[in-house]
């Protein structure tokens, strides 16, 4: 890790000025991915030399980001390095946290905010993910040779290419890297293909072991439901053998990505992937979002908590409490949520821009095949 230079150090650092570190995060409606992030939180408190570090998420658990603004403002922080607590940039990344930040400086004079950039492509979270593709391998034992065993890393799955290429340029690395005879990418919503179809179509290719990968931060309820897949399509192949690999979490390597994130603040070279943008630039196929307006599409689901007994008014006229993952979890087949109460309701509207309204721009692919419609639950969830 490049060493962070303690606050008082730095020499563009005007006297008056205090620095404090924010990391925000998703947010989940499982407890347990809330309290996984949580320590990660509390790991960069007593890495990182700054007396004033806190965290909140974006969506359903507490604390919210402006909630852990308001814990910087009153340690007396006037300068913020604010980092997302995402693996790729996307629409969260790119639209939703930048929108909370900056209406929280507007609205509070005196406090700068300084935003970095995701965790990203980078070696240090590549070893990570080695790290735990290694120890499934050692777990499961065998003397299957790494020739002969296929990987799949699965990705969250974005409505934003750029995201989506970067899970598979991590397959690339993976595959050259550890030797595999072959490597497969899939997504666990939204984008595609998705799990099921490409682990059926993995397990078509004549591999002896199958090792499936979710290259997630934390757990939840996609991770769950990504093996919960790999167990299904492994019960019609019983000929080959099926290996579920950990989840990134707080590996050291993830820790010291989290840092020099902060120290790319500090010394002004945390260069966002801007020339793939689809909001600045025309990408092939997503021509129509150039430009669009930067604006959180999570506000109404904020803080409303975690567990299966969430509620809250879409305000487009179906208040109620279900189960269902959000934003990246919502389908874009004709923009509509995919809703894991017992039915999924196309909405024939679009979410009007008001008070508690939003809108998502339709993904341009949502009729394909192989998704994007995000895993439906498995009978344990």
């Amino acid at each position: 890790m490049n060493a962070i230079a303690k606050p008082s150090q730095g020499p563009a650092q005007a006297s008056s000025e205090k620095l404090g570190v924010m990391l925000c995060g998703h947010g989940s409606r499982d407890t347990g991915a809330v309290q996984e992030f949580a320590v990660v939180a509390g790991q960069l408190r007593a890495k990182l030399p700054f007396d004033a570090v806190e965290y909140g998420y974006l969506e359903f658990a507490k604390p919210i980001i402006r909630d852990g603004l308001d814990k910087l403002r009153a340690k007396g922080v006037t300068k913020v390095l604010a980092i997302p607590g995402m693996l790729f940039a996307a629409g969260h990344a790119k639209n939703d946290i930048p929108s909370v930040l900056n209406a929280y400086q507007a609205q509070n004079e005196g406090m700068t905010i300084h935003y970095g950039r995701e965790l990203g492509i980078d070696l240090k979270m590549l070893r990570a993910a080695g790290d735990r593709v290694a120890e499934a391998l050692a777990l499961a034992g065998g003397d299957v040779p790494r020739h002969e065993t296929l990987l799949m890393v699965v990705g969250r799955g974005s409505s934003d290419p750029d995201a989506n290429s970067n899970v598979a340029k991590v397959t690339r690395m993976l595959w050259e890297g550890m030797g595999f005879g072959w490597a497969e990418t899939s997504y666990s919503g939204v984008t595609f293909p998705l799990v099921e179809p490409g682990l059926e179509h993995a397990a078509k290719l004549g591999y002896r072991r199958i090792v499936v990968f979710p290259y997630f931060l934390f757990t939840g309820i996609l991770v769950r439901r990504i093996y919960d897949y790999a167990d299904a399509v492994a019960a019609r192949y019983p000929n080959i053998e099926f290996i579920k690999a950990g989840y990134l979490n707080d590996h050291p390597m993830v820790l010291e990505t989290f840092s020099d994130r902060v120290t790319e603040i500090l010394q002004g070279t945390g260069n966002m992937n801007c020339q793939m943008c689809k909001y600045r630039e025309q990408v092939l196929g997503f021509e129509a979002e150039v430009g669009l307006r930067q604006e959180s599409h999570h506000h109404h689901v904020e803080g409303i908590g975690t567990g299966q007994a969430h509620g809250h008014d879409h305000g487009h006229g179906h208040g109620h409490g279900h189960d269902h993952d959000h934003h990246d979890h919502h389908d874009h087949a004709d923009h509509r949520h995919a809703h894991d109460h017992g039915h999924s309701h196309d909405h024939g509207h679009s979410h009007d821009r008001g008070a508690a309204g939003h809108h998502h721009h339709p993904y341009p692919h949502a009729d394909h095949p192989l998704g994007p419609r995000s895993m439906t639950k498995q009978a344990r969830d």
